[in-house]
Formats: structure tokens, C-alpha cells, sequence
């Protein structure tokens, strides 16, 4: 990826950062995913105060 460019990424579920138990079940919610073969990972919303579950976006090739 180069500089300024975006990364496209699906949310899968919302956390609020203000949980007793932090990213814990965000984290926790990520790894059952991979553990299916989805590859999530777990990101901050600084702005919105909540963690994100997100995996990459898949790319969608033109139809010939």
C-alpha cells in the first residue's frame, strides 16, 4: 500500500472501548473468526470510542 492510500475493510461487529474488560472480547471474537478461516483482526476507532472487528475487503474483479 502506498502513502495516502486508503485500506478498504468490512466491520464484522462493534466493541465499545469503555468495556470493563477492554479489547478482551474483541479479541476474543477475532480469534473464533480466524479460527473459521476469516481473516479478522481487531483495529480502534479513535472517533467513535469503540474497537473493530474488520477483515481486508475483498476485491471485486469487472465481470468479462
Amino acid at each position: 500500500m502506498t502513502r495516502g492510500q486508503a485500506m478498504h475493510r468490512d466491520v464484522l461487529k462493534r466493541f465499545p472501548a469503555g468495556d470493563p474488560r477492554g479489547s478482551r472480547r474483541a479479541e476474543e471474537f477475532a480469534r473464533a473468526r480466524r479460527s473459521e478461516g476469516t481473516p479478522a483482526e481487531v483495529v480502534m476507532d479513535l472517533e467513535s470510542d469503540v474497537f473493530l472487528v474488520v477483515v481486508p475487503q475483498q476485491s471485486r474483479e469487472p465481470a468479462s
